[in-house]
């Protein structure tokens, strides 16, 4: 396994409407504040930078969990997540470039995995049996607005990632691509 490039921790405050400070080498990075409606779904985020433009996740219409997607507040599209299938726990986004997938680690543990199709491995983000927090662990260049996105998908669902994910092929070339089409 390749050493991280860059290594975030969070911090989780509240319990209805959550808010994550992630900070990197004892240096707050910015604040995650998670949006719920009355009955506790959770309908959105805005990621609050201490230098940058604020980000705003949003529910986007639909049945499928994980459904979301990621703006700035120019209203830019950056990005977006689907679950193809209401049991499989794979979800995958779409940026424009590149399609990317979030995996549950493999063994037991609590943490999700963003593979890229050639390249593998770009990050991970793990959570502890015990506490509120976790950690985010950068392998690959990848762009700082994704990586928020990944750990507010990651959060939502990280008791789905407790029991062992699929094994992950080392070898890049290997990677399959997320489908192209869902039925």
């Amino acid at each position: 396994m390749p050493q991280p490039v860059s290594t975030y921790s969070s911090t989780i405050h509240g319990l209805w409407t959550c808010e994550h400070r992630i900070s990197s080498a004892g240096a707050e990075v910015g604040t995650l504040q998670i949006q719920r409606n009355g009955w506790g779904l959770v309908v959105g985020g805005e990621w609050k930078p201490v230098k940058g433009e604020r980000l705003l996740v949003r529910r986007d219409p639909g049945l499928l969990r994980s459904q979301f997607s990621i703006w700035t507040e120019g209203r830019e599209w950056l990005g977006s997540s689907l679950r193809w299938h209401f049991l499989r726990r794979e979800i995958v986004l779409h940026t424009g470039s590149r399609p990317l997938r979030l995996l549950p680690l493999p063994g037991f543990g609590r943490g999700w995995t963003l593979q890229a199709p050639r390249t593998g491995e770009m990050a991970r983000i793990e959570f502890p049996w015990i506490g509120r927090g976790g950690q985010i662990e950068l392998y690959r260049k990848l762009e700082f607005e994704l990586l928020v996105f990944s750990y507010f998908l990651g959060w939502q669902v990280r008791f789905e990632s407790a029991w062992p994910g699929p094994a992950i092929d080392e070898d890049p070339t290997t990677v399959a691509a997320p489908p192209k089409n869902a039925s």
